[in-house]
Order: structure tokens, then C-alpha cells, then sequence
């Protein structure tokens, strides 16, 4: 970020910036076929596939405005491997053991359509990592990644809030890493559960910021994604205020 240029979080909170644009990442989480596509969300009502659908908007959004500042790009995507089953997340989900073999029992196995990017992509050179469970952090190797390029902040951006957007965030605060939450490029597919996240990193882990924001704070806009935004996408995005403030990429396949 610009030096002495403040970050503003949804409570109006002007916060010192994290870090220069140089030592930042932003961390794309988990915008696949399976998560973010209406097509894949038919379980949910029209408003909730609408709200995943507007967070969609906004991290391709802030993904562009984090291109124009300098921002490091990095995309934190699922990828079950079937032959290697999450024992403990099927149980759960009250499923056996042992998958049936049913390519549809999973979401976004690896190399299946449902794990494609959805709605915005990686572009050539950016890295890709691939997990496993929840945090984009477990077993990757991403904190030596990010170590490495000598990141010391990232912001987090995808899908869902309290699941692995909620991980990722805590596990990178606990590793030293400055945090901030763009809270309208996220979403839960129950609103309640996105707003509770929210507070929740506000209180504990992250500086909860909208898109928008955050973008202003790198010196570039969200690529005026604001004008479609609705009267109910501020105000989803302000519930945090509750608790405190594509092939030719790098591609990181990690062992479960």
C-alpha cells in the first residue's frame, strides 16, 4: 500500500496500512464451478445464489485492482483427490468412509469440471495452489510461498465466509501475517453465517474491509464494480461491523 495511506473497515475505522503494495497478497479463495455457479447451487433460493453470485462480481473485481496496484495474485482452489478421502468430513456429512465412486459425491475434485475457476480466473504466472481441507495453509507449503516473495499481509477474498475463507484467514493470522477480509467479495450460502464470520475475524483475526476499500487503499479502484451494487451488498457487507472492525499458471499440487 501507499505509505501513509490508511485502510478504512466497515465500521469507518481508518486502520495503518498492513504493509506496502510489494509485501502484499491477495488470497483468491475457492471460486470454483462447485461453490459459485447458480447452475451448482440449486439447493439454495434465488436471493442466496444472487448474493453468492454479487461476492463473485466483486472478487473479480478486486482481483483487477490488485493486478493494477502491484498486488500479489494468489488462487487458493480445492482439489479432492477420491483415492485419498477426508475420513473426518465424511463422517460429518454422515457419508461412509470410503467414496462410492460417484464423481458427483464430492465437490470440486481435482481435475473435474465443478474445481474449474468460476467468474475469474488465474492469469499466466500466477500461482495456483491447490489443497485439500479447509485452510489454504494446510499442508500446502503457502506460508513458506508467500515467506519467500517476502509477503507479510495478505487479504482474502472468495467463498464461503465461515468455512474455508474463515481457515485460510485464521491460519494466516497466526502465522505472522497481517489479515484483512473484503467482506463483500465474500459470501456463505445462509447470510446469517456470512455475517457471524465476519464478526468474528473482526474481533479475533482480520480487519474486515469491503472490496471497494481495500482497492482505494492499494490507490486504484475495484474497476467500478460499485455501480452494481446493491442497497442490501452494503449492508451485508457492514454486519461485520457487529463483532469490530487458467492452465498456463504455477500450479502447487500438495499432498492431504
Amino acid at each position: 500500500m501507499s505509505e501513509g495511506t490508511g485502510l478504512t473497515d466497515v465500521s469507518g475505522r481508518v486502520w495503518a496500512p498492513p504493509g506496502p503494495v510489494r509485501e502484499g497478497a491477495l488470497l483468491v479463495v475457492d471460486v470454483q464451478r462447485d461453490f459459485a455457479d447458480p447452475a451448482a447451487l440449486t439447493w439454495l433460493d434465488e436471493a442466496d445464489r444472487d448474493r453468492v453470485a454479487a461476492a463473485v462480481d466483486r472478487v473479480s473485481a478486486l482481483v483487477a485492482a490488485a493486478r493494477a496496484a502491484g498486488v500479489r495474485v494468489v488462487w487458493v482452489g480445492l482439489g479432492q483427490d477420491p483415492a485419498r478421502p477426508w475420513a473426518a468430513s465424511r463422517w460429518l456429512r454422515g457419508l461412509p468412509e470410503d467414496p462410492s465412486g460417484d464423481p458427483d459425491e464430492e465437490p470440486c475434485v481435482e481435475g473435474s469440471p465443478g474445481a474449474a475457476w468460476f467468474g475469474v480466473a488465474p492469469e499466466p504466472g500466477e500461482e495456483v495452489v491447490v489443497k485439500r481441507r479447509y485452510s489454504g495453509f494446510h499442508g500446502t507449503g503457502l506460508a513458506d510461498t508467500l515467506r519467500s516473495a517476502g509477503t507479510t499481509w495478505v487479504a482474502a477474498a472468495g467463498l464461503t465466509t465461515e468455512c474455508c475463507v474463515d481457515a485460510t484467514v485464521r491460519d494466516a493470522f497466526q502465522l505472522g501475517f497481517r489479515t484483512v477480509v473484503a467482506a463483500d467479495a465474500t459470501a456463505a450460502y445462509q447470510e446469517d453465517a456470512h455475517r457471524h464470520a465476519l464478526a468474528a475475524l473482526g474481533q479475533n483475526a482480520a480487519v474486515v474491509a469491503t472490496a471497494d476499500a481495500l482497492a482505494s487503499a492499494w490507490g486504484t479502484g475495484a474497476d467500478g464494480a460499485d455501480a452494481g451494487r446493491t442497497e442490501s451488498d452494503s449492508a451485508e457487507a457492514e454486519g461485520a461491523d457487529a463483532g469490530g472492525t487458467g492452465a498456463a499458471a504455477h500450479e502447487r499440487k500438495v499432498a492431504g
